[in-house]
């Protein structure tokens, strides 16, 4: 049997009637399907994949693999179709599998990061260590895949016919070692199902996309998932024990049997924060270690980073490197692109920064962590995101009111709805001194033309996005590119 091509049955899938036909490929798509091809019909939020059955056979599909609802919207094209049919209970799970079996190889050492912020930051900085430390390394997520294999994702976390092409090819372009972000999304669906993670880490936990959860309970537990389902007995897990739900995913970790590691400021914390001492380009940090004291520089803004980074240790160490060694190279890490990233400064010395804080906690984190940093004035530039959870709109313009000097609420991707009347909803939040300018770059604009010295100016929102929705447009929008003409332009540099 050529490489690349195997039996369902060596994918861990029996088909009515017990077909076995050669595999040469998996699609979720319908319109991917080649000859020879797995179709999985998945259900989804608005159709179920059934629907899409009868184009796969039209594509000589030669097995499907189903629930009960696919094969029953399907039934009349799979009459007398003499292909394998496996309808599974959970069709999300089985696929996964059967993608893990089918691309087989994964890196040697894989490790996961939760938690509704900071996922990117840590799994960046994880990769960023590895990689310092002389690992071929690569971070899998938001950014797409970044280090010493890349490539484009859809998703934060790809669905895994996606995900397992990925760590098989970065495997065979000799990459050892893989930090990847697992949204809830993702693990809900079962998307991870079939990586050999040994490791996982989890940030936080705060209102976010209550738009696909039913409430913050079923948030967590989806997020849960990554320790009392996808980690095995005997694996590590680095858990942030401070802030809310920090314990209880302590104590779900220690109930599954996994090798328990806790970052925070109690003393009990394995990594414990004992100090933060910031200036306008970054911090020192002082943390203890199993009870020994470490002092490190970061180039890094933000007094969120120091568990960011602290965990992004913790992963590297409870995969098998070298404590002194990680240490060493923490003052090397560079912040995510669009990760509180400083972009430009006024001749006066009012420093832009840019975060994709676009969540009620993330807009608190960023401005709480920007203070400390910053002598003046905060100036906040913020909208909220349409077709997303409502609820979050005026927390976030609450948020803003709350922790910023001058709140400037503005569009952010607007998609589908209403621009004006997202705004109005931010703005209820962020009160009768806020201002609303439609316009994100004349926002922007005008958030930089009132930067006096020892100001500071919080872009928020967008982070890394080069794009702005509008519809079903997406139009050229980088909110680095727009804060450094706009600097360029009120300096007379252009």
């Amino acid at each position: 049997m050529s490489e690349g091509v195997k039996r369902l049955s060596q994918l861990g899938l029996s088909a009515i009637g017990g077909r076995d036909p050669e595999i040469t490929g998996i699609s979720v798509d319908s319109r991917t399907v080649r000859p020879g091809y797995l179709f999985a019909a998945l259900p989804g939020s608005a159709l179920h994949g059934g629907e899409f059955i009868q184009y796969a056979l039209r594509m000589d599909a030669v097995a499907i693999l189903t629930d009960a609802a696919g094969a029953a919207l399907a039934a009349d094209v799979l009459r007398g179709w003499d292909g394998a049919l496996v309808v599974a209970e959970d069709p999300r799970a089985a696929l996964a599998g059967a993608a893990a079996l089918f691309f087989g190889q994964q890196p040697e050492r894989v490790v996961a990061v939760t938690g509704t912020a900071g996922k990117t930051s840590v799994a960046s900085f994880t990769r960023q260590i590895w990689q310092s430390l002389g690992h071929k390394a690569i971070s899998l997520g938001t950014m797409g895949v970044q280090g010493d294999y890349e490539a484009k994702l859809s998703h934060t976390t790809p669905e895994p016919v996606t995900l397992h092409r990925i760590l098989s090819e970065a495997a065979k372009a000799g990459v050892t070692n893989v930090a990847m972000e697992a949204s809830s999304h993702g693990l809900d669906q079962r998307r991870l199902d079939g990586v050999r993670i040994k490791a996982a880490a989890f940030t936080n936990f705060s209102q976010d996309h209550l738009d696909y959860h039913a409430g913050f309970d079923e948030y967590f537990s989806a997020k849960a998932l990554l320790f009392n389902h996808i980690l095995e007995t005997g694996d590590a897990a680095v858990i942030n024990a401070d802030g809310e739900r920090g314990q209880q995913m302590a104590e779900i970790a220690r109930d599954a049997g996994l090798m328990l590691m806790t970052v925070g400021r109690d003393e009990n914390c394995d990594f414990q924060v004992l100090g933060q001492r910031y200036d306008a380009t970054g911090q020192d940090l002082r943390f203890a270690w199993q009870g020994r004291p470490h002092l490190v520089r970061l180039g890094l803004i933000g007094g969120f980073q120091a568990e960011n980074v602290l965990a992004a240790a913790g992963l590297a160490i409870a995969s098998g490197d070298d404590p002194a060694r990680v240490f060493e190279v923490l003052p090397q890490l560079e912040t995510v692109r669009g990760r509180m990233q400083l972009v430009a400064q006024r001749e006066n010395g009012a420093a832009v920064f840019v975060d994709y804080a676009h969540k009620p906690g993330a807009v608190i984190a960023a401005l709480q962590s920007l203070r400390p940093h910053v002598m003046g004035r905060i100036i906040v530039v913020l909208g909220a995101g349409g077709d997303r959870d409502k609820g979050k709109r005026a927390l976030m313009g609450q948020a803003a009111q709350d922790f910023a000097d001058v709140v400037i609420v503005t569009d952010d991707n607007p998609r589908s709805e209403d621009p004006a009347s997202i705004r109005a909803e931010v703005m209820k939040g962020a009160g009768p001194d806020a201002t609303e300018i439609g316009d994100r770059a004349e926002a922007i604009l005008r958030g930089v033309d009132a930067l006096q010295p020892g100001d500071a100016l919080l872009v928020a929102g967008k982070g890394h996005e080069t794009g702005q929705i509008v519809g079903s447009d997406v139009f050229p929008f980088d909110d680095a590119e727009q804060a450094s003409v706009a600097v360029a332009a009120l300096d007379g540099k252009i």
